[in-house]
C-alpha cells in the first residue's frame, strides 16, 4: 500500500502547506493531491507544487467534470504532464446538484452517462491517434446544433500524445462505483471503510470490473481512499475534531434526498445518526449535529488516537483491496509517523 498527502480545498485564504509536501517528497510520498469546491480551484496550486517537487506524482481529487470542457481537461491534463515530467494523475468528479447547478450554471443532467462521454472523450484526447470526433447525448464535437456556424472541424492536440496518464473517478453510489471500476484507472472514494468494504462497495466494484474490456481486473484499479488521521493520546479528542466535517458532508452537502454522502452513511449502517444529523443541519443546529456524529462513524472511516492503536487499526487497511492511501494530516510528525508505519 502507498501513500499519498491528500490537500483538500483552500478556505477564504489559500496557502499550502509546502513543508508537509516537501516531507511526503523525502519520505517516499507516492502522490499529492489538490481539490476544488467553489474557491480555489485545483490546477493552479498543483502546478506550483510541480515547480517545487522533483519526483512526487500530481494529483487532483478532484477537478470537477461540469466546470471544463472535456477537452479543457485534456489540455491541462497533458500540459501539467509535460511540465512535471510525467507526474499527472487526473482524478475528475462530477460534484453535486448544488455546485452544478448554483456555481458552474450548467445542468446536472444525466451523470452516469455524462461520465462515460467525458472520459471517452479525454481519452481520445490524450491517445491523440486521430481528430476527435464525438456524437454523444451530452457532448457532440465538433458542435453541430442548430446556433453552430458550421466551421468547426475535427482537431488533434498539438501537444505529443499522453495516453499513459491515469484517470481516477471520485464515486460513492453503486452505479457510479460500478461505472469506475468499468472505466477509470483508479478510484477516489471518501469517507471509506476498510471493515465495511465487502458490505458497501464489493458488490458495484465486481460489477464494474465485469463489464470491463481487455480483461481488467482488481489489481488494475488503484483504489485511493482519502483518510483524516490524527495521532493523539486523547481519543475522545481527536474524534471530535474529526465530527464536525462529517457533520457538514453528511448533514449539509446536499438537499434533503440528494445528499450522496447521507445515502453513504445509510449504506454504512448509520442510518438513525446520519436522520438525526441531517435533521439538525438543516434546521441550523450545527453544534448539535456535530455531536450527533456517533465514535462509531469516525472510527470507521478516520484513524484517530494514540499511535499504537492507529497502528493496530490500519492492520483492516492493509488487508482490503486499497493500494493507496490518500491521508490528510495536520502536522508533519503524524506525516511521519504514517510513513513509519506504513511505507
Amino acid at each position: 500500500m502507498r501513500l499519498g498527502l491528500m490537500l483538500g480545498y483552500s478556505g477564504s485564504k489559500l496557502e499550502l502547506p509546502m513543508d508537509l509536501i516537501l516531507e511526503a517528497e523525502r519520505l517516499g510520498y507516492h502522490s499529492v493531491w489538490t481539490a476544488e469546491a467553489y474557491g480555489s480551484d485545483a490546477v493552479s496550486p498543483l502546478a506550483w507544487i510541480g515547480a517545487r517537487t522533483e519526483r512526487i506524482k500530481l494529483g487532483t481529487a478532484i477537478m470537477q467534470m461540469p466546470g471544463r470542457t472535456p477537452a479543457n481537461t485534456a489540455m491541462t491534463a497533458m500540459t501539467l504532464n509535460q511540465l512535471s515530467g510525467g507526474r499527472m494523475l487526473l482524478g475528475l468528479g462530477l460534484s453535486g446538484p448544488q455546485v452544478v447547478e448554483g456555481w458552474h450554471g450548467v445542468p446536472y443532467g444525466k451523470p452516469l452517462v455524462k461520465t462515460r462521454e467525458y472520459v471517452e472523450i479525454v481519452r481520445k484526447i490524450l491517445a491523440r491517434e486521430a481528430p476527435v470526433e464525438y456524437q454523444g447525448a451530452h457532448y457532440r464535437i465538433p458542435y453541430r446544433g442548430d446556433d453552430a456556424t458550421g466551421l468547426g472541424k475535427p482537431l488533434k492536440s498539438i501537444l505529443a500524445p499522453a495516453p499513459d496518464i491515469p484517470i481516477y473517478l471520485a464515486a460513492i453510489g453503486p452505479k457510479n462505483v460500478a461505472l469506475t471500476a468499468e472505466i477509470a484507472d483508479g478510484w477516489l472514494p471518501i469517507f471509506f471503510s476498510p471493515e465495511l468494504y465487502e458490505q458497501v462497495y464489493a458488490e458495484s466494484v465486481n460489477e464494474g470490473l465485469a463489464r470491463a474490456e481487455n480483461g481488467k481486473a482488481l489489481r488494475h484499479l488503484d483504489i485511493a481512499p482519502s483518510v483524516t488521521v490524527i495521532v493523539d493520546d486523547d481519543v475522545q479528542s481527536a474524534r471530535d475534531r474529526i465530527k464536525p466535517q462529517l457533520a457538514l458532508y453528511v448533514g449539509g452537502m446536499g438537499a434533503k434526498g440528494r445528499n450522496f454522502y447521507y445515502d453513504l452513511a445509510v449504506r454504512m449502517g448509520f442510518e438513525g445518526a446520519a436522520e438525526r444529523i441531517q435533521q439538525l443541519y438543516l434546521a441550523g443546529n450545527k453544534i448539535d449535529a456535530m455531536m450527533a456524529v456517533p465514535d462509531e462513524m469516525v472510527d470507521a472511516v478516520a484513524l484517530v488516537g494514540p499511535r499504537a492503536r492507529i497502528q493496530e487499526r490500519l492492520a483492516a487497511w492493509k488487508a482490503s483491496p486499497i493500494t493507496t492511501l490518500m491521508i490528510s494530516v495536520y502536522s508533519v510528525d503524524d506525516l511521519r509517523t504514517m510513513a513509519e508505519l506504513v511505507l
